[in-house]
This record gives structure tokens, C-alpha cells and sequence, in this order.
């Protein structure tokens, strides 16, 4: 992407402009019209009107393209896990006594690590609302935390979040550099995030023991797949195999067994939502001098960086600050991780951060639990301030 950039080093204010107006549409939709094609629409206008060359959507979309190709196999392939009861079983190995919580915020930063922070919290959302009404907990409480850990545990690996694939194809980063460069700073995160969110729910005197038990076969028929990702994502990297090929495989294979196939759950709209602001940050990117930001030199660089892209997450959803980091993270490859850290856990701040949070308050809508973007915000920072600063520390030592 870097060798296409100056093709935009044209006034860029009214590019920049697009851009907001195409993260205003995302999260306040005009009427009944759906994010993703609002986001659309915003870019299909600005390319017919000149302010956004039709080139930023090729750049887009040769950035996009595998991620995104990811996204609408994964998600498919964990909602055929999730009909043969697989992740309901795996709740039901932690479904009572006052470690409850604990069991499932485990289990929702293994689903994130390893199927993505969006089928977490398509999948994790309703079953954890239907636990707490179980059980007599606060449906909110459960329900918040598949949406913490989208974004506490999505710096593993390169699979767990867009926005990994994203910077992995272009700056030639794997697996293993996820797991030695990222993964502590996740891992801390998703640690203290823990002892925040207790300190912000207060646990139940008394949670009940389900008679639920899991289902052994959805066990036996999902532990192969699980087993297949982590192989495949690892091993079928260094040979070349991308991550969607290893997950289309999966999905190929559990259809074999099932006989379904969840075409519906294909999630297009994110992934257009995706491609219409990729379309516009590619654009508006010259315009934003990030370049200027990761320059700076030493720790100090590397904390501006972090607190730089949480910003950006906050302020333009963290896909397209990532993509717009793009080309200044060519000539500064060593930022990486502190961008993806902070594009990836900042959104526990504010609802518009990542689309998956968008997703986690469209499904908390749909079950009947409503949660405005002030109330996410009043929880988030609780327990996101600290987890922030514990992904900074660890981050800030590995980088010294």
C-alpha cells in the first residue's frame, strides 16, 4: 500500500470529511437503513463525486480481502458448532457454583482467540443471557463479557481480530511474532480485566447448580475442529495456507457430518461495513500524518503510539485506524504492536470501537436487555482503564 499512497497527496480535507461522515453513519444509521449500507453509500458517493479515487477501493480491498474472507467462513463454521450445542456444552462444564463467571470468561476468551472477537459475541451473547436467567444472575453482567473479551483477548493470534489480519499479510507478521510480541499484553489485559470486572459486578450470594449436562457427543464431534484451527493456523501458516483456506476446510468438514450448512449467518453486512470504510481511511490516510506519531522514538514513542491508536479506535472504529496506520507502519514496523494493542483493546471504552461491539448492542437489543452507549461507556472504563494500562506496562517492557 505504500507505493499507492501518493496517488491520494491531493487536498485531502474533504477525504477526511467522507471519512467522518462514513463513521457517523455506522453508528447513528439514518432511519431503518442498515449500518453497512449507509457506510456504502457514504463511499459509493464520494468515489462518483472525485473526493475518494476509485483507486483507494482496489487498496481496500487488496488489504481487506483475506480478513474478510476469514470473517464470512469463520463465523458460519462456530454457528454450526453452536447448533450442535458445542459451546453449550462446553458452558455446561462451568454452569454453577460461584465460579461461574470465572468459567465463562475463560471460555470467552477462548472463543475470541480462536474463532474471532465477532463470533464471540454473536454466539457467547444469548447463551450467557440465558445462563443468568438460570441461575437468577444479572443478565447484564453475564452478557458483558463476550463484549470485554472481543476486545481484551483479540490480540493473540492473528485470527482473533480483523484487524491482526489486516497489518499480518502486509508487514509479514505470523503466528509465532503474535504469540512473543502481543500475546503477554493480551494475556495481561484479560487478567486484570478480570479483577476490574469484579470489583464492577458484584457477584450473587448464591448461584444454584444447573442438572444440565453436556452434551459428550457435540463435545467429541467439536474437539476435532478446535484441534484442526489450532494445527492449521499455526503449521498451515509457515506452508503458506491462509487462515480462511484452514477454516473453510473445518466448516467443509463439520457440514459433512451435520448436513448444515448456516449460509444465513454469513455476516455480508460486516463485511461490506468493513470494505466502505477500509475505502475511505485508505483515502483520507495521507491527510492524518500518523507517520509524524510513530516516529517518536523510545518507550515514550511506544506509549504515544498505544494511546494514539485507542484514540483512533474510539474515534473511527478500529479497522479503518488500522488501515489508515498502514502505510506509516511500513516505514515504523516496530509500532505494529502497540497499534494492534490499542485499536484492539480500546473499544472496552466506547461502543463504536469495533464493529463487534456495535453487533454485541444490536444482539443485547434484540434479547430484550437494551445497553445505550453511555451505559457501555460507564462500564467499559471501569474496567478497560485498568486492562490498558496493564497491556502498556507489559507491552512497554518488551519493547525497552
Amino acid at each position: 500500500m505504500r507505493s499507492r499512497v501518493s496517488r491520494y497527496r491531493r487536498p485531502v480535507s474533504w477525504q477526511l470529511v467522507a471519512l467522518v461522515i462514513g463513521v457517523v453513519v455506522t453508528v447513528v444509521p439514518p432511519g431503518r437503513v442498515p449500518a453497512s449500507l449507509a457506510a456504502a453509500a457514504v463511499a459509493v458517493v464520494a468515489v462518483i463525486v472525485q473526493v475518494v479515487p476509485l483507486s483507494a477501493f482496489d487498496d481496500a480491498l487488496e488489504a481487506l480481502a483475506e480478513p474478510l474472507a476469514f470473517l464470512l467462513v469463520a463465523v458460519p463454521l462456530a454457528v454450526v458448532l453452536d447448533d450442535i450445542g458445542f459451546f453449550a456444552s462446553l458452558a455446561a462444564l462451568v454452569d454453577g457454583g460461584r465460579h461461574l463467571r470465572l468459567g465463562l470468561w475463560v471460555l470467552a476468551a477462548a472463543v475470541t482467540v480462536l474463532f474471532n472477537l465477532d463470533a464471540a459475541v454473536v454466539l457467547l451473547t444469548p447463551l450467557f443471557v440465558r445462563l443468568a436467567h438460570r441461575h437468577g444472575d444479572d443478565p447484564l453482567a453475564l452478557a458483558f463479557i463476550p463484549a470485554l473479551l472481543a476486545s481484551l483477548a483479540s490480540t493473540v493470534l492473528p485470527v482473533s481480530n480483523l484487524t491482526n489480519l489486516v497489518a499480518a499479510g502486509p508487514l509479514d507478521i505470523h503466528t509465532r511474532d503474535f504469540l512473543v510480541e502481543a500475546a503477554p499484553a493480551a494475556v495481561a489485559a484479560t487478567v486484570v480485566g478480570w479483577f476490574a470486572y469484579r470489583r464492577t459486578f458484584a457477584a450473587p450470594v448464591h448461584l444454584p447448580v444447573s442438572d444440565e449436562h453436556p452434551d459428550r457427543r457435540a463435545l467429541w464431534t467439536g474437539a476435532p475442529v478446535v484441534v484442526w484451527l489450532l494445527v492449521g493456523f499455526t503449521v498451515g501458516e509457515r506452508l503458506g495456507v491462509p487462515a480462511w483456506v484452514v477454516a473453510l476446510i473445518a466448516l467443509t468438514g463439520l457440514v459433512g457430518v451435520t448436513r448444515r450448512l448456516p449460509w444465513r449467518s454469513t455476516p455480508l453486512g460486516p463485511a461490506v461495513l468493513a470494505l466502505a470504510l477500509g475505502t475511505l481511511a485508505v483515502a483520507a490516510a495521507p491527510g492524518l500524518r500518523i507517520d509524524r506519531l510513530l516516529g517518536l522514538d523510545g518507550v515514550g514513542g511506544e506509549v504515544a503510539t498505544f494511546g494514539g491508536a485507542v484514540l483512533g479506535a474510539n474515534l473511527m472504529n478500529n479497522l479503518p485506524a488500522v488501515v489508515v496506520s498502514l502505510p506509516a507502519l511500513q516505514e515504523h514496523p516496530d509500532r505494529v504492536w502497540a497499534v494492534l494493542l490499542g485499536v484492539n483493546i480500546g473499544p472496552t471504552l466506547w461502543a463504536t470501537g469495533a464493529l463487534s461491539t456495535l453487533l454485541w448492542q444490536s444482539t443485547m437489543s434484540r434479547l430484550g436487555h437494551p445497553v445505550s452507549a453511555r451505559r457501555y461507556a460507564a462500564i467499559g472504563w471501569r474496567i478497560g482503564i485498568p486492562a490498558l494500562l496493564a497491556a502498556l506496562a507489559v507491552r512497554s517492557i518488551l519493547a525497552a
